[in-house]
């Protein structure tokens, strides 16, 4: 099923599952795939097919239970329940995202930071996440059972420590790093990179511009 299923339709199935959960918030009990798609933007004919993969959810004249799709979606993502995750580099980006309160929220839990400058090693981020030397990675990977690691250390030394992640048993990695990252078969490989980003938005900065100069 997961060789099947592509990245953009998990990555739609994540924005279905914070419209349904914004939906529940605000005392929706059911909704349909067009009312949903309408209100938030989306294509109702994409959503039924996406949840077509896992089952059919709705009902005919009802459409979806809000809080039933929303515990659906949330086990097709693995979500409901506590994925242990730490973080490589205790720099500004690896603090940031060691403190952002959404993961938390959504299950994943940041069980530790991993550095090799001397004086971070033992302190601990503005949330509480201890900063760890990258000699402990193995020992805490192991006893928390940590499933995810966050690369976000220097590109010079991005290769070095995913190494060291998925030779300590990590198997999914979310690369932060703009350097190209090799891991091992079984291992999956997810990278961010905001420099691209970035240039895609300067790119429609840019032609908008151009546009209105024609």
């Amino acid at each position: 099923m997961t060789e099947q299923i592509s990245e953009l339709t998990t990555a739609r199935l994540s924005i279905y599952l914070r419209c349904l959960e914004a939906l529940e918030i605000a005392g929706v009990k059911t909704v349909s795939s067009l009312a949903l798609a309408e209100q938030f933007h989306l294509n109702a004919a994409q959503i039924r097919k996406d949840l077509a993969y896992f089952g059919e959810f709705g009902i005919r004249g009802v459409g979806y239970y809000v809080k039933d799709l929303k515990r659906h979606l949330r086990e097709i993502l693995g979500v409901d329940r506590t994925i242990k995750a730490v973080i490589l580099g205790a720099g500004n980006l690896g603090l940031a995202l060691a403190d952002y309160a959404g993961f938390r929220d959504d299950g994943f839990d940041i069980v530790a930071l991993f550095d090799i400058v001397r004086e971070k090693i033992g302190g601990y981020s503005k949330s509480g996440v201890p900063i760890r030397s990258l000699r402990d990675l193995g020992r805490v990977a192991e006893r928390e059972h940590v499933e995810i690691a966050v690369n976000a250390v220097p590109a010079a030394a991005a290769q070095v420590v995913v190494d060291l992640a998925t030779a300590a048993g990590i198997k999914a990695i979310l690369n932060f790093s703009p350097s190209p990252i090799r891991v091992p078969r079984g291992v999956k490989l997810k990278n961010v990179d905001l420099t691209v980003s970035l240039e895609s938005l300067s790119f429609y900065l840019a032609h908008g511009r151009m546009e209105g100069e024609d």
